[in-house]
């Protein structure tokens, strides 16, 4: 069976929601990734689906004509500021669009406390029907491999899943093997792009700078993507690959048709299915 891919809303960001499906199905992409969730961050640009009926039926005719399917949406987090409730009216329009998937993330380091949100997120998004894929980021709340599995455990909800992304699982010092221990079940859909070998110390600007638009294509970089991919199972891709300096030269459309080229190109060279 091929690998299914899916543009992340972060390797186009700003993007509006209909023209990154047509983009996405242009380059051959099988789904988007939507961010109708706010970040709360200064002169953002929001796409709230849930809050807009014109957007929400523009989107829906957008994947029905152009054939292409929404996997996730982003970003249910974890944070003392934020109420899982207000994520309700997201889940709920995403559903109906056919999104199968949520992804999470933990920014505080109180455990009791997280571990009460997650459950909730995850209680939510399943009257929904959809999984819930918890991330580990190396410079949030819950930042590793083993944080991210202790919370899937405590937690202990159905449709709970670990979600990898290259870059993070790379600066958090996850190997191949470490990902190799991990019950085959556990794994939702991976983020996938490649980035720097060295790992900047966190209060490094390079840390978050990377992370948000200076990572690079597949086979461009330095991490074991190869030993990583092989590690877990062939679960579909999400291709997050913010990179500034690509999308200035190559627009939206080029950049995210360049992503999905190169990281086909990589699974070919190096045997991943």
């Amino acid at each position: 069976m091929a690998r299914k891919f899916s543009l992340a809303y972060l390797t186009i960001p700003g993007t509006n929601p209909v023209d990154q499906i047509k983009i996405a199905a242009e380059a051959g992409y099988d789904f988007v990734s939507l961010r109708p969730i706010p970040m709360h961050l200064p002169n953002e640009p929001l796409f709230q689906f849930d809050q807009n009926k014109d957007l929400f039926n523009n989107i829906k005719k957008a994947l029905s004509d152009n054939n292409i399917k929404l996997m996730d949406i982003e970003l249910a987090r974890v944070r003392e500021d934020l109420k899982v409730e207000d994520f309700e009216s997201a889940f709920a329009a995403a559903a109906d669009l056919g999104a199968t998937d949520v992804l999470s993330s933990i920014w505080t380091k109180d455990k009791n406390f997280y571990y009460r949100e997650f459950e909730k997120i995850c209680d939510l998004a399943d009257k929904y029907s959809l999984k819930v894929n918890l991330e580990f980021v190396t410079f949030a709340g819950v930042t590793n491999l083993d944080e991210a599995l202790d919370v899937l455990n405590t937690v202990n909800r159905p449709n709970a899943y670990l979600m990898v992304d290259t870059l993070h699982a790379h600066r958090s010092r996850v190997s191949a093997d470490d990902l190799a221990k991990v019950d085959r079940s556990k794994f939702g859909f991976i983020h996938l792009c490649d980035g720097p070998g060295a790992i900047p110390a966190l209060d490094d600007p390079s840390m978050t700078g990377v992370a948000r638009e200076g990572r690079l294509y597949p086979g461009e970089g330095e991490i074991d993507l190869k030993g990583m991919l092989l590690a877990m199972p062939q679960n579909p891709i999400s291709i997050e690959l913010p990179n500034s300096k690509e999308m200035t030269a190559r627009g939206a459309a080029g950049h995210a048709a360049q992503c999905l080229v190169k990281a086909k190109k990589y699974f070919a060279e190096n045997g991943i299915e």
